[in-house]
């Protein structure tokens, strides 16, 4: 056998191990099914006020699974605005489970809504489909559609696109989503503008964005078209968002082999470890949404949200949080608390741990806290390989 075939054949047997290395260490967990909620019947439904002359969002949801930080970023940045009144609305009334550490309670159904004849100013809509593993379903693609009515917004996020584009309005005009996704949602829906290079695109009233991180781009970038450039840089501010200015470049990096091969390395050899956030009130759903979204990318053994008392947490601008976790988890290696002078100590706490992982008052962005800090336990390469799955440069 001469040298060539020598060096072709190791390089494919490497290649056919690290394949199944991959898939050996990772299917288990991506495979994993959806948290399902199983709490208690008689919850008590947020009622959302309505103040007249402020701007309408509605946050679309789907029970089944909607991606977090597509949900929580635009909740947190539409409300900091002070002018507007922010809903999250599902098909039905019922948990909705952000995946896969979170369940919410949403402010209205679709029905509810028709019913009371709310009408938006803008409408966003997070990745529905579960990294998608499934289709947009046809009666959420038909409610969008009817909600815009070309006078108000549209804000698609990450692949929230999928269901963007399914609608039809997006036929010939730019779209976008994440770098990741971005192949296979074109040969989708081949009739978008599938657009490279950008956080987010727009065309007329017609917006979206780059992957997961990027919906604090597109959210920023509806502010500022409808409460002005005041406006946008005090909820940017609120936020420590790391740019002067709303970043309008993008990398399109997508997670490459050799992220592949130290997310494989990382699970194979290094200890999983088993994380709770606890949910305190008051949360602010940005940070939170930051916290659990980039921390479910380090393929943790488990990750659950808890609640002190077993039951639901109100965040800082009143959506109902619902924990995935039970107080009798065991020890967790890492509890991370985000409010720590509201933490009653662990004398107090039933909750048994490691670590105390807190966070408090920064001037850094939360995903930079987050990425330094799982940078310094696993490695440079391992943190830039989180980052891509973010979407996040």
């Amino acid at each position: 056998m001469n040298k060539h075939k020598i060096v072709s054949l190791s390089f494919f047997s490497g290649l056919l191990v690290l394949c199944t290395g991959f898939y050996l260490a990772l299917h288990p967990v991506m495979a994993q099914g959806l948290k399902v909620y199983r709490g208690k019947d008689n919850l008590n439904w947020p009622s959302p006020a309505f103040y007249k002359g402020e701007k309408t969002v509605f946050v679309i949801a789907s029970n089944e699974g909607t991606e977090m930080f597509d949900l929580m970023a635009p909740f947190y940045l539409f409300n900091a605005t002070g002018q507007a009144n922010v809903y999250v609305v599902s098909e039905e009334k019922a948990p909705v489970l952000l995946v896969n550490s979170l369940f919410i309670l949403p402010h209205y159904s679709f029905r509810e809504i028709d019913s009371l004849g709310i009408q938006p100013d803008v409408i966003v809509v997070p990745n529905l489909t579960v990294h998608l593993k499934s289709p947009p379903r046809p009666s959420t693609v038909a409610w969008v559609r009817k909600q815009y009515t070309g006078k108000n917004i549209l804000l698609a996020i990450c692949d929230g696109a999928a269901t963007a584009a399914a609608t039809g309005l997006y036929d010939g005009l730019p779209i976008t989503t994440h770098s990741s996704d971005w192949g296979k949602l074109e040969k989708l829906y081949p009739r978008g503008d599938w657009k490279k290079g950008l956080s987010y695109t727009r065309s007329g009233n017609l917006y979206s964005t780059a992957g997961v991180s990027n919906a604090t781009e597109g959210s920023l970038a509806v502010i500022e078209a409808m409460f002005g450039q005041e406006t946008m840089l005090k909820v940017m501010r609120e936020v420590r968002y790391p740019h002067a200015e709303v970043k309008t470049g993008h990398a399109n990096e997508t997670v490459s082999a050799a992220a592949i091969a130290t997310i494989v390395k990382k699970v194979l050899f290094k200890h999983d470890r088993d994380l709770g956030v606890l949910l305190q009130e008051g949360a602010d759903e940005f940070e939170l949404g930051s916290v659990l979204d980039t921390y479910s990318r380090t393929f943790p053994a488990s990750l659950n949200t808890f609640a002190l008392d077993g039951g639901s947490v109100s965040s800082k601008f009143g959506l109902t949080l619902l924990p995935t976790g039970n107080l009798q988890v065991g020890r967790l290696d890492e509890l991370h608390i985000l409010r720590p002078e509201t933490f009653p100590g662990e004398a107090a706490c039933p909750i048994e741990y490691r670590e105390l992982v807190e966070y408090g008052e920064t001037p850094k962005y939360p995903f930079e806290v987050c990425l330094d800090r799982i940078g310094s336990l696993y490695g440079h390469g391992f943190r830039k390989a989180v980052k891509l799955t973010l979407d996040y440069n």
